[in-house]
């Protein structure tokens, strides 16, 4: 575990929505911070510092730090206090088998059940992603994951789709650093394609191995990023 590390103000004031409790807002600010590494692994979280920038009491601050630790995104170190968690490569590895298998069979069950607007809308991204050539990495991690989300809705299982979107949290942390390796969005994208031509032809069998062979690609090209690292066992 890194030292501890106090920062500027760098969190913007939560805005208040009437339809979700202040401490599920705080819990969602905060996470995505974790995601997007304005919190860094081995950072100490500090409740009233993180209180102050969001212009909320520590209460549902304290209720978000609970919370993430629940999810594993922050560690409890007994007499020091709350940290983001880091991110070991066992952790990568672990993730990446689970979203192989289940990706796989999401693409397999879509192949049967998709229906010709959804296709319609997967090649609509599809466009989009390829002919938008100053996206972002934000914007290209958004199509990426809004990609896989119509392939899960697809598969029209509900269970299946709720543990895929439980499990969006923890590959959110992974999918940019993969797809900011050069190339990589290029071959995502052709990777989708193939996808959506095995969906087209209803062909289970094919859309299921390409799904697993895109997740497993990923997982490659993710360890190729952390081998980069000065750190080898922990992804800054």
């Amino acid at each position: 575990m890194k030292g501890e590390i106090f920062v500027e103000k760098r969190l913007v004031p939560v805005i208040l929505d009437g339809y979700k409790p202040l401490r599920e807002i705080v819990f969602e600010s905060m996470r995505e911070a974790i995601l997007s590494g304005v919190l860094k692994p081995g950072e100490r979280l500090m409740e009233i510092q993180l209180a102050e920038e969001m212009g909320v009491s520590r209460t549902p601050v304290r209720e978000a730090i609970r919370k993430l630790e629940l999810e594993s995104f922050v560690v409890m170190i007994p007499r020091k206090g709350a940290y983001v968690a880091g991110v070991s490569l066992k952790d990568v590895a672990d993730v990446f088998e689970i979203r192989s298998a289940l990706e796989g069979l999401a693409a397999g069950l879509a192949a049967e059940r998709i229906t010709e607007e959804e296709l319609e809308l997967m090649e609509q991204a599809l466009f989009f992603r390829v002919s938008e050539s100053e996206m972002d990495l934000e914007q290209i991690v958004k199509s990426d994951t809004d990609f896989h989300a119509l392939v899960y809705r697809a598969s029209r299982n509900e269970r299946l789709i709720q543990i895929l979107e439980n499990l969006r949290e923890q590959i959110q942390r992974f999918r940019a650093t993969s797809l900011a390796v050069p190339g990589r969005n290029k071959l995502a994208i052709e990777e989708h394609r193939m996808i959506v031509e095995a969906l087209r032809n209803h062909d289970s069998e094919v859309a299921q191995s390409l799904a697993m062979s895109h997740i497993v690609t990923a997982e490659n090209v993710m360890f190729e990023a952390i081998s980069l690292k000065n750190d080898p066992d922990k992804v800054d």
